[in-house]
């Protein structure tokens, strides 16, 4: 079987909070806006976006809002265990989720091609070669 044809799984530190993605991400990329900063405590998070579709979680998950750049609320989900950052969206609601890579069992298939609100990428934080860049969201 071929690579990917495999799905993406991954999850939390503890192992209670976890996820199988089907498919190519839509996109996969590093976001260096200052709440994800924040949220990663690095200067980035590595993100993979799947459809709703593409998904299925397990585990019980806490979520965390803040204030969106378009001006509706960035959802986190993490355990309530460990405490182990996993993927952004609401469950029920959301279209698409974003699945953070650190949590991939396999780190190898992240393979990220943008970086979305470079204005905010501290300059110690150095771009892969290669991204397209944007400043804050793509059009």
């Amino acid at each position: 079987m071929n690579e990917d044809d495999l799905p993406h799984t991954g999850g939390c530190l503890c192992g209670a909070l976890r996820y199988e993605a089907r498919g190519e991400p839509l996109y996969a990329g590093n976001c260096y806006c200052a709440d994800c900063r924040k949220a990663s405590g690095s200067g980035f998070i590595p993100f993979m976006a799947f459809s709703r579709e593409a998904l299925t979680f397990s585990g019980e998950g806490r979520t965390y809002r803040s204030r969106a750049f378009n001006g509706g609320d960035a959802v986190r989900n993490f355990c309530g265990i460990c405490g182990g950052l996993v993927f952004g969206g609401e469950l029920d609601i959301s279209d698409s989720f974003t699945l953070y890579a650190g949590s991939l069992d396999d780190p190898s298939r992240f393979h990220p091609t943008v970086a979305i609100f470079n204005r905010d990428r501290p300059a110690w934080a150095t771009l892969p070669p290669g991204m397209t860049v944007f400043e804050t969201m793509p059009g």
